[in-house]
């Protein structure tokens, strides 16, 4: 036979669109021509797959080969064409039969003797080739991945001989099999390590509850990272297809995140828009779309550039990033949560009580400046965090655990998803006159406050989802002037 199809994927963004490898082998000068559109990675690979074939014991064919990659205008970049490329090529030139072929969709990458070496971006992969109902053959560093993905038939193999094997039925070797084991929440730093600061873990339980940004301020030292950093311990764990989806994310970014953990992304300050956000000429997901379903951490939020943070402005309402390139358009989500830190003046001790601070007004203007109204307003929940006294610090009592904390939240969280299907952050303005009811006392805080802090709609509806939310932590489907006034309370700082 001269001519053969091997199934193979691309990975675009978190999609594996179909990539049909033909071969066709026929008389001429001997040559090997890949068209296609092939980046650099797969130009290579002919090479690589010269060198394999002759190296596992195969020949390789003396005629001219032309690979069509299609379809023809989706570009190909990548290694993981390899063994579909040499698996076609021993088809066409009949070494090996074709039977069993269009069973299985074929990825890896050659080394020159022939071994398989991992690829990225595998779960899309393997989400994708189960929906096609094929069976996955690939290396076997990736394969505990691809068994991730239910009732899907997964083959481990180390080398294209082996694969031949089983492709032709010599070797009948088993199915790959293994269950992901869900990382327990026990390892995660506990809640309990914060001494005092009543306040800040009761703004960090709302907005765990709810699905708050939140924005702590106050001197160093006084322990704003370190409540930050507790933010995953009490949000409730993910669900089977919520890990798959933050696992397929760290895939395609080749790193490495415990399955079943929320992300915690703590990016330096001297970050980029594109660190960010994402991008490249392949664009890559940024730390916006590595935190989604998890937390969002920026420490020291004034020394971001200014430009960099107004980049959050628009993930922060649609939970998505639309990545636009000249030749392709990539969307990742982006449901994160934002947390972050900032001092309030450029030395940090504005308004300490040993009167420190030898900031001029002006000063602390501009460095409050440097961060937006319009960023500011999107963030739910503003608290200060004090210096805490010799007495508090030296106190032998541990605070309330994480685990504890977790099983309130716990209770909100499903609560709201039973109402509404998702978390309080995400009300819209007709879901809010839906399932926020005021009593007429309440409306009338609500008003005087809107007049005295001069609250945006945006702001005042913030305030009814952070009401909404203490609510629900409190078991009561009526928001009292209680609730109204807490809420509040987070949000008169840098309203």
């Amino acid at each position: 036979m001269s001519f053969a199809k091997v199934y193979s994927r691309s990975v675009l963004g978190l999609n594996a669109p179909l990539i049909e490898v033909e071969v066709h082998a026929s008389q001429g000068l001997p040559a090997l021509t890949i068209v296609g559109l092939p980046e650099a990675a797969v130009r290579e690979s002919k090479d690589r797959v010269r060198s394999a074939i002759i190296n596992s014991g195969f020949q390789f064919p003396n005629k001219r080969l032309t690979i069509n990659l299609a379809p023809a205008d989706l570009p190909k970049d990548g290694s993981r064409l390899d063994l579909a490329i040499a698996v076609g090529i021993l088809v066409a030139s009949g070494q090996i039969a074709d039977d069993r072929i269009a069973q299985f969709e074929l990825l890896g990458e050659l080394a020159l003797d022939g071994q398989l070496r991992p690829i990225t971006g595998i779960l899309s992969i393997a989400r994708a080739c189960k929906t096609a109902k094929r069976q996955l053959l690939l290396p076997e560093q990736n394969a505990d991945d691809a068994c991730c993905i239910q009732d899907l038939t997964v083959y481990a193999t180390n080398h294209l001989k082996t694969v031949c094997d089983i492709l032709t039925g010599t070797v009948q070797q088993p199915a790959h099999h293994y269950q992901p084991n869900h990382t327990f929440l026990d390892h995660l730093p506990d809640l309990a390590d914060v001494k005092g600061q009543l306040k800040a873990r009761r703004a960090l339980e709302i907005a765990a509850a709810g699905g708050h940004s939140l924005l702590f301020t106050g001197p160093p030292g006084t322990g704003k990272t370190l409540l930050a950093s507790r933010l995953p311990s009490i949000l409730p764990p993910l669900t089977d297809s919520e890990s798959l989806e933050v696992a397929s994310i760290y895939s395609i970014s080749n790193l490495h995140q415990p399955f079943g953990v929320r992300p915690f992304r703590a990016p330096h300050h001297t970050a980029s828009a594109v660190a960010l956000v994402g991008g490249g000429s392949n664009p890559k997901p940024g730390e916006i779309t590595l935190s989604h379903l998890g937390v969002l951490f920026l420490d020291e939020l004034p020394e971001f550039d200014r430009k960099v943070l107004e980049v959050l402005r628009q993930p922060l309402e649609s939970k998505e990033v639309v990545i636009s390139r000249a030749s392709r358009q990539i969307c990742y989500p982006a449901n994160f949560q934002l947390i972050a830190a900032m001092n309030p003046c450029p030395c940090g001790y504005a308004f300490h009580q040993d009167n420190r601070c030898q900031c001029s007004s002006e000063a602390i203007k501009r460095y409050k400046n440097r961060i937006s109204g319009p960023l500011l307003d999107r963030i739910d929940l503003h608290i200060e965090v004090p210096p805490l006294s010799a007495q508090e610090l030296q106190q032998q009592q541990a605070g309330e655990s994480s685990a504890s904390v977790r099983e309130r939240v716990f209770a909100a969280n499903q609560q709201q998803l039973q109402r509404q299907g998702y978390l309080n952050a995400g009300l819209t303005p007709q879901q809010i006159d839906q399932h926020v009811q005021l009593d007429t006392q309440s409306q009338n805080i609500l008003a005087m406050a809107q007049q005295r802090l001069q609250l945006s709609a945006r702001g005042y509806h913030r305030i009814l989802r952070v009401a909404r939310t203490i609510a629900d932590l409190a078991q009561s489907e009526q928001i009292s002037t209680m609730h109204i006034s807490e809420a509040l309370s987070y949000r008169s700082m840098h309203a």
